[in-house]
């Protein structure tokens, strides 16, 4: 199987991360394939649909290279994940987040960036960056303020603090909650009401819509050129290898014994 599988059904174009022994965190490669799919083909479809396969929708990039970082490989990570979420904004049919379980880091910040999300009861959200060793800059930090309003997306992006998918409804981030085991039918609901309306003037519509998101490119940049400045850092080391480890990372245990 495909770490990407993509697929027609129908008259939308359906995107599904398959690494659910991750999560379906993502690697360069991945990003790259998704990034093709949005770019190359989502323009002939009715909608496109993102989901994850095997009870997770998308954990973010993969933390496994962060311990010992290279710094050519996570430029490179970081920079095709900024052009990722510019190929969901920025393609011409409604893009659809189908959340069956955790989107968590970059994972909530794909549901950030999409037109629509639906999730199921079981789903959850919210960010992981500072708590291992990293920001979100690509969403969470910018365009989420507009979703959800600044203080939340301040708490959500920079407390990691985890949402339910009710909560998630409430705040904004997500357009409605499923039962469990409800959401391909869900979605089939949403694409027979999409595929009801002109592509010509959804695409018109989307693209207008985009204001507050040009408004945020330049903070992304400008955010993701720090996020590069700060690779091999000892809170970005410190963060990945406690979550490789399975353990609370200890982010001032270095400047103390420095002081010392």
């Amino acid at each position: 199987m495909s770490a990407i599988e993509i697929e027609r059904r129908g008259t939308a174009l359906w995107i599904t991360i398959n690494r659910p022994d991750r999560l379906n965190a993502f690697d360069l490669e991945m990003g790259r394939t998704m990034t093709a799919a949005f770019e190359q083909e989502g323009a002939s479809a009715d909608a496109v649909v993102l989901t994850g396969a095997g009870g997770a929708f998308c954990a973010g990039g993969a933390l496994d290279q962060l311990g010992t970082p290279d710094p050519d490989q996570l430029r490179a990570l970081f920079t095709g994940s900024l052009r990722l979420v510019e190929a969901i904004r920025a393609c011409p049919r409604p893009v659809i987040a189908a959340v069956d379980g955790a989107a968590a880091g970059g994972g909530n910040e794909l549901v950030v960036a999409c037109d629509f999300a639906i999730a199921t009861e079981r789903s959850t959200f919210g960010q992981t960056g500072p708590k291992v060793g990293s920001a979100p800059v690509l969403g969470a930090t910018n365009l989420m303020s507009v979703q959800i309003g600044e203080k939340r997306a301040k708490e959500m992006a920079m407390l990691c603090r985890r949402y339910s998918a009710t909560q998630a409804l409430e705040l904004g981030l997500i357009n409605e909650v499923v039962p469990d085991g409800g959401l391909d039918e869900a979605v089939d609901r949403w694409l027979g009401e999409i595929g009801r309306l002109s592509p010509r003037y959804l695409e018109i519509a989307k693209i207008s819509s985009n204001v507050w998101w040009n408004l945020g490119k330049d903070n992304m940049s400008s955010g993701l050129g720090m996020l590069i400045q700060a690779i091999g850092s000892e809170d970005m080391v410190e963060g990945a290898n406690a979550f490789l480890e399975k353990r609370k990372p200890d982010f001032r245990g270095a400047r103390r014994t420095d002081q010392n």
